[in-house]
C-alpha cells in the first residue's frame, strides 16, 4: 500500500476569488495566405522530386517506430536507406539509430546506461547534461530535442518516466542535427532506442534532507510500462512534498531596520522562509501503437499536475512614536505572518502520427496545455491606529501589540492555454555523386492565450498570440568517402535551412542557417555554422500579472547596503523582438590513440540586438538607463524595485568550450585462462556484443538464452541441439520456413519445435531479410547451412580448455594451427594492414578464403567480422592495428601473442576465429569533463552609454559572470554495484560599485561542489533468487558532499546581509535514500 504524507497547507478553496474571468479576445490571422502558399509548395514539391530519384529510400517501419521485436537486433551488412533520410545502414546498426552528417557526441549502450544509476529517462537526461547542453547559449534553456527510435513524438512527457532498463541505446548529436527534425539549431538531439518486449511495474520511495536538518522532502512513485507487439503503454503516478525551512533554522542575520527594538517581540527570522512548504501530485498515461500493415504509428499522452506552495514573507512592523519624540520599531502578528500561497493546476495532452509517404517520412505532432495559477498575497496590517494610540499615550512604546494581524489578501490569477503542432516531411529528393540530397520540409503553428487578473489592479489582462511557421532544411553531400566521390578530400556536407514565423503580435520574423561539415578521415568531424534568427519575447514576459513581493532583501550598490524593499515582478508589454547572429565552429574527434575517448572543442560567437533580459543589479548606470524602475525615499534608501524584464540594445559574447569523454573497463581485459572459447577481453570503451558469435557458442541467431562469451548452460545447450537437429534433417529447410512464417504471423511456433524461443529466432530472421523487408529464401538457406555446419562440441564445457593435439598452451589446437600461422603471416607482414583489409573485403563479398586460411569456416565469417566492426558498421584502421597487435607481439604459435591470442588460453575449437572476443566480466567506467572559457561578454544597455564588460566587474547578474566554469561526471558500475560522482566548478567574479563614498565592490569566491550517488542491485550483490530481493535497488545520495558554500565579501572584507552563505544556498550538504523495486 502506498502511503502519501503531506504537511498541512491551508485549503485554497477557502480563499474565495471574486474575480470575473476576462473574456477571450481572438486576434485575426494575418499573412495566412502567404505562409499557406509557401507550405503548400514545399510539401507538394517534395513527393514529386522524390519520384525522380533513382534510389528510393524505405521509410522506418511502424514496428520500428513503436518498438517492435525485430528492430532490436542489428541489421545485415547490405547498405540501404530509409524514407526518413536518417538511417543509412552499412554493416551492423540498430534500427532507429541516426545516420547524419554530424558524428554523435555521446553513445551509451545498456551497460553504460546502467552505470548512470538513474531511475527514469528524465533522470538520465539530467545526468548527461554535459553532453546534452547546448554550447550556443541560446534557446529557452529547456531540454534537448528528443526522439524515440529516430522519430519525433508529441511531448517529452510520453516517455519521461520510462525506466532506463527499457533503453537499448542512447545517442546525443550536436545542435545542427535538430534542423533535420524541424527545430532551430539551438538544442542538441537525443535519440532514445527502446528495447522490445519489455515489461515492468515499479514502486519507488525517496526520503531526503540536509545534514543540518530543518526540513525534508519525500517522493513516492508508482509506474507500469509494457512494450510488446508493436505497442507501448505506460502509467505513472507520483506524489512529493517538502517541509518548510525558515531563516531562524539557519541563523540568518536580519536586515537592519526589520527587527524589533523591544525584547519579547516575535523574531522576524522565524517567519521568513528559505524553502517553501510544498506538495505536488502528478499522473501520466501514454500509449503508442504501430499499425504493421500500413506502416503507420500513433502515440498519445495525457498528463495532470497539481502543486501547492506556501512561503512566509515575515511579520508586520510598526514604528511607534510617543509624545516626547521617542520611537521604537515593533514586530507583531505572529499568529498571522505575511504569507504568499500559490496553487497551480495543469492538464496536458499530446500525440503523434508517423507515416511513410513513398520515399519520405511524414511526422505530425501536437501538444496542448491548460494551466491555472492562483497567488494569494497577504496584505499589510493598517498600523495607523497603533501609531495614533502611541502618540496619544494610550499605548506604551513597549506595550502589548496584537498577536493576530489578519488584514485580508490580494489575489493574482493567471490562466494559460496553449496548443502547438508541427508537421515534417523528410526524405531524399535527388541523387548526387556524393550521395543523396536530403530535405526536411516543416510547417506548423501554435496558439497561446494568457488571461491574468489582480485585485490590486483595475485592469484585467488578456493576451493572445498565434504563430504560423514554415521552413525547409537541405543536406547536400559535396564529396563522400562512403560513396568514393572525391574521397581524397574527405567528406564535405553542406547544410542549409530557412524558416519564416508569422506572429500575430510581432509580424513576420525569419531565420536562416548555413553550415559546412568536413570529415577528413575516420573519427574526426569539423564543422562551421552561421545562424541568424529573429526571436519574439514570450507571451508571459509580455503579459504576466504584476506581483508585489514584500520585505524582499535588495543590495544597493550606490549606498553599499542591503535593504528590505518591495519588489515587483510580472510582464512588460514594451519588450522588443531580438535579432540573433551566431557563428559556431566545432571539432569532434574520437581519439585514435585512446580507445573509447572523444574530444570536442567548440567556439561560439554570439551577437544580438534588442536583447530581452531580467532586470540587472542596481548600479547607477542601470538606474539612469531605466528611470522609474528604482524608487528611493527622501533619505536616498531604496523602497521599491520594478524587476520586470527589460530590453538591452546589444550584447556581444565569445566563448570556448572543451569536452572530454572516455570510457572503458577494469578487470576483464586482465584475466587469463578465461572461460572456454575466450578470445581476449573487449576493446576499451567498446561494449561487448552479446549477439555476435564467439567460439564458445552457436552461430548468430542460434544462441540460447545466455548472453554469449562463456559456455552455455546445460538447458541452453539442449534447447539449441533440439532446434539444430530438427532444422538439419532432410526437411529442415521446410521446417525453418514454417517457423519463419509462424513468427511473422504471430502464431505459436512451439507446435513445430517444442520449447522454441521465438524471440531469439526473430533475431536470426532479421539477418536474412532482403531489402524489401521480406525473408530471402537464399539467405535463410545459408543460415541453415551455417547452423548445421557448426560444431556443437564447442558449446560443451572444456571444449576449448586444452591446447589441442601436440599444441603449446598458447596455440590453436588440432588442425587449426595451420590456419593460425597463415593468418599471423598475413597480419604481421609489412603490408599486413592492407592485406587484412583485402581479406575482409573478399569475405564480405562472399568469396571463399579457406585456401589462404586453412580451417577458417566461411559460413561463420559474418558473425566473426561483426565483432570487429564499430557502431557504424565499419572496421577502422585503429581496430585493424589492434588486431595485428594481438598476433604480432609474441612468438610463433601465439606464444605471448597479445591479448587476443593468449587471454583465452587456447584457440577456438569450432573453427579458426582470430576476430573473436570474450564477454565482459569486470567493471565499466566513464569520465566526462567540460570546461567553458568566456572570452568576451559585453552589454550595451542603450545607445550613447558605454558598454558593460561582464567579465570585468560590470556584470548584470546577481553573482557576476565567471570567466571559467567546469563540470565533471564520472561513474563506475559492475557486479550489481555502482557509484557516480558529479562535480561543478564556478570561477570567481566581482561586481564593481560606483567608487563613491559609501559604495562598495563585491567579490565572489570560486565554488566547487561534488555530488555522490552509490547504488546497488540487491539481488546481484547477494546472488539471491528471492522474489523480495529480485530487481530491488537501493541508492544513497549525497549532494554537495563537502558542504561547500560561496563566499561573498565587499571591499571591507565583510559579507553583505543579502549575500549570507545560507541565503545563497540554504540547503548545504543534502543526503537521501532511494528504494526502488521492479516487478
Amino acid at each position: 500500500m502506498l502511503a502519501l504524507h503531506f504537511d498541512t497547507i491551508q485549503p485554497l478553496a477557502a480563499r474565495k476569488n471574486p474575480l470575473k474571468r476576462a473574456s477571450m479576445i481572438l486576434t485575426p490571422l494575418s499573412r495566412t495566405a502567404l505562409l499557406a502558399g509557401v507550405s503548400s509548395v514545399a510539401f507538394a514539391a517534395a513527393p514529386l522530386s522524390a519520384q525522380d530519384t533513382s534510389t528510393e529510400e524505405q521509410a522506418p517501419s511502424a514496428e520500428e517506430q513503436a518498438g517492435s521485436p525485430d528492430q532490436r537486433e542489428r541489421q545485415s551488412g547490405e547498405e540501404f536507406g530509409t524514407g526518413s533520410g536518417e538511417i543509412i545502414v552499412s554493416g551492423n546498426r540498430l534500427r532507429g539509430q541516426l545516420d547524419v552528417e554530424q558524428a554523435p557526441l555521446l553513445e551509451l549502450d545498456t551497460e553504460a546506461i546502467a552505470a548512470e544509476g538513474v531511475t527514469s529517462i528524465a533522470d538520465l537526461i539530467t545526468q548527461i547534461t554535459n553532453q546534452t547542453g547546448s554550447a550556443r547559449g541560446r534557446g529557452d534553456g529547456g531540454r534537448p530535442v528528443i526522439l524515440i527510435n529516430g522519430i519525433r513524438v508529441g511531448s517529452f512527457r510520453e516517455f519521461a518516466n520510462y525506466p532506463p532498463e527499457a533503453l537499448e541505446r542512447v545517442e546525443v548529436f550536436p545542435e545542427e542535427t535538430a534542423q533535420r527534425f524541424g527545430f532551430p539549431p539551438d538544442r542538441r538531439v537525443i535519440n532514445l532506442i527502446l528495447k522490445d518486449n519489455y515489461r515492468n511495474a515499479e514502486v519507488e520511495f525517496e526520503f531526503e534532507g540536509p545534514t543540518r536538518g530543518g526540513y525534508y522532502q519525500r517522493e513516492q512513485e508508482l509506474g507500469f510500462l509494457q512494450i510488446a507487439d508493436g505497442a507501448r503503454i505506460n502509467f505513472n503516478f507520483e506524489a512529493s512534498d517538502n517541509s518548510l525551512l525558515t531563516e531562524d533554522e539557519r541563523d540568518i542575520i536580519q536586515t537592519p531596520g526589520s527587527t524589533s527594538d523591544v525584547a519579547g517581540d516575535p523574531d522576524q527570522a522565524e517567519f521568513r522562509s528559505l524553502v517553501a512548504d510544498a506538495r505536488g501530485l502528478q499522473a501520466n498515461v501514454s500509449y503508442a501503437k504501430a499499425l504493421i500493415d500500413s506502416g503507420i504509428s500513433l502515440s498519445a499522452n495525457a498528463n495532470y499536475n497539481r502543486s501547492d506552495r506556501r512561503s512566509l514573507r515575515g511579520l508586520n512592523t510598526v514604528t511607534l512614536t510617543d509624545a516626547d519624540g521617542n520611537s521604537a520599531l515593533r514586530t507583531f502578528g505572529a499568529e498571522n505572518p505575511l504569507e504568499q500561497i500559490t496553487s497551480s493546476d495543469s492538464a496536458s495532452i499530446s500525440g503523434s502520427l508517423n507515416k511513410p509517404v513513398r520515399a519520405f517520412q511524414l511526422t505530425t505532432t501536437f501538444d496542448a496545455n491548460l494551466s491555472e495559477t492562483t497567488q494569494d498575497i497577504d496584505q499589510r496590517f493598517d498600523v495607523s491606529g497603533l501609531q495614533a494610540d502611541a502618540l496619544a499615550g494610550t499605548l506604551a512604546l513597549d506595550g502589548a501589540l496584537p498577536t493576530s494581524a489578519d488584514a485580508g489578501f490580494d489575489t493574482a490569477f493567471t490562466r494559460s492555454i496553449s496548443g502547438e503542432t508541427l508537421t515534417t516531411l523528410r526524405g531524399p529528393i535527388a541523387n548526387l555523386p556524393g550521395g543523396e540530397l536530403l530535405a526536411t520540409f516543416d510547417g506548423g503553428g501554435n496558439w497561446q492565450r494568457i488571461e491574468s487578473e489582480d485585485t490590486r489592479s483595475l485592469n484585467d489582462i488578456g493576451l493572445t498570440r498565434r504563430v504560423l511557421t514554415t521552413g525547409a532544411n537541405f543536406v547536400v553531400p559535396i564529396t563522400s568517402r562512403r560513396n568514393g566521390f572525391a574521397d581524397a578530400l574527405g567528406s564535405f556536407t553542406l547544410n542549409a535551412q530557412i524558416g519564416i514565423d508569422d506572429i500575430s503580435d510581432f509580424g513576420t520574423l525569419g531565420d536562416y542557417t548555413l553550415g559546412l561539415t568536413w570529415a577528413p578521415f575516420d573519427n574526426l568531424d569539423l564543422s562551421a555554422t552561421y545562424i541568424v534568427r529573429e526571436v519574439a519575447p514570450g507571451l508571459g514576459a509580455l503579459g504576466n500579472p504584476q506581483v508585489v513581493n514584500l520585505n524582499t532583501p535588495v543590495f544597493d550598490f550606490t549606498n553599499g547596503e542591503t535593504v528590505l524593499a518591495t519588489v515587483i515582478t510580472g510582464g512588460n508589454p514594451d519588450l522588443l523582438a531580438e535579432t540573433q547572429r551566431d557563428w559556431k565552429f566545432a571539432a569532434n574527434w574520437e581519439l585514435p590513440f585512446w580507445s573509447g575517448t572523444r574530444f570536442t572543442v567548440e567556439y561560439i560567437r554570439n551577437r544580438s540586438d534588442d536583447v530581452i533580459a531580467g532586470f540587472p543589479q542596481i548600479t547607477p548606470e542601470i538606474e539612469a538607463a531605466f528611470p522609474g524602475r528604482v524608487i528611493r525615499d527622501g533619505g536616498g534608501q531604496i523602497v521599491s524595485v520594478d524587476r520586470r524584464a527589460v530590453t538591452f540594445a546589444e550584447t556581444r559574447a565569445d566563448r570556448l568550450q572543451f569536452s572530454l569523454f572516455f570510457r572503458g573497463s577494469i578487470g576483464a581485459g586482465e584475466q587469463r585462462g578465461g572461460p572456454p572459447g575466450g578470445g581476449g577481453g573487449p576493446q576499451r570503451g567498446r561494449p561487448p556484443q552479446a549477439s555476435g558469435l564467439g567460439s564458445g557458442g552457436p552461430p548468430q541467431g542460434a544462441r540460447g538464452p545466455g548472453n554469449g562469451g562463456g559456455p552455455p548452460s546445460a538447458e541452453q545447450r539442449e534447447a539449441f541441439m533440439q532446434f539444430r537437429e530438427r532444422i538439419c534433417a532432410d526437411d529442415g529447410l521446410e521446417v525453418l520456413t514454417r517457423l519463419a512464417d509462424a513468427v511473422a504471423n504471430g502464431e505459436d511456433p512451439s507446435t513445430i519445435v517444442p520449447g522454441f524461443d521465438a524471440q531469439r529466432f526473430a533475431r536470426l530472421l532479421d539477418r536474412v531479410r532482403g531489402e524489401d523487408g521480406e525473408i530471402d529464401p537464399e539467405r535463410l538457406a545459408q543460415a541453415r547451412t551455417r547452423i548445421c555446419s557448426f560444431d556443437p562440441a564447442s558449446m560443451g564445457p572444456g571444449a576449448s580448455s586444452g591446447s589441442g593435439e601436440g599444441g603449446s598452451p598458447g596455440a590453436p589446437g588440432g588442425g587449426r594451427r595451420e590456419g593460425f600461422a597463415a593468418f599471423r603471416a598475413i597480419a604481421c607482414a609489412q603490408d599486413g594492414a592492407e592485406r587484412i583489409k583485402d581479406l575482409i573485403a573478399r569475405i564480405d563479398a562472399g568469396e571463399d578464403v579457406s585456401d589462404e586460411l586453412p580451417g577458417f569456416d566461411p559460413a561463420m565469417a559474418g558473425p566473426m567480422l561483426d565483432r570487429l566492426r564499430d557502431e557504424d558498421g565499419n572496421i577502422s584502421d585503429e581496430r585493424i592495428a589492434q588486431l595485428r597487435g594481438r598476433f604480432c607481439q609474441g612468438g610463433e604459435g601465439g606464444q605471448g601473442g597479445g591479448q587476443g591470442a593468449s587471454a583465452g588460453g587456447g584457440g577456438p575449437p569450432g573453427g579458426f576465429n582470430p576476430l573473436a572476443r570474450r564477454s565482459f566480466q569486470g567493471f565499466r567506467y566513464f569520465v566526462s569533463l567540460n570546461h567553458t572559457i568566456e572570452l568576451e561578454n559585453e552589454i550595451l544597455i542603450a545607445p550613447g552609454l558605454a558598454p558593460l564588460d561582464q567579465l570585468d566587474g560590470q556584470g548584470t547578474g546577481a553573482f557576476g559572470l565567471p570567466r571559467h566554469s567546469s563540470r565533471l561526471e564520472a561513474g563506475i558500475f559492475g557486479s550489481g554495484v555502482g557509484m557516480r560522482l558529479s562535480g561543478r566548478y564556478t570561477g570567481s567574479t566581482r561586481l564593481d560599485g560606483t567608487g563613491q563614498p559609501g559604495s562598495a565592490d563585491l567579490f565572489f569566491g570560486d565554488l566547487a561542489t561534488f555530488d555522490l550517488r552509490v547504488f546497488a542491485n540487491i539481488d546481484e550483490v547477494f546472488k539471491s533468487e528471492s522474489e523480495v530481493l529480485k530487481n530491488l535497488r537501493i541508492s544513497l545520495r549525497a549532494d554537495n558532499v563537502f558542504d561547500a558554500q560561496r563566499q561573498v565579501i565587499d571591499s571591507n572584507g565583510e559579507t553583505p546581509i543579502n549575500f549570507q552563505p545560507f541565503l545563497i544556498d540554504p540547503v548545504g550538504r543534502f543526503v537521501g535514500v532511494d528504494i526502488r523495486k521492479l516487478f
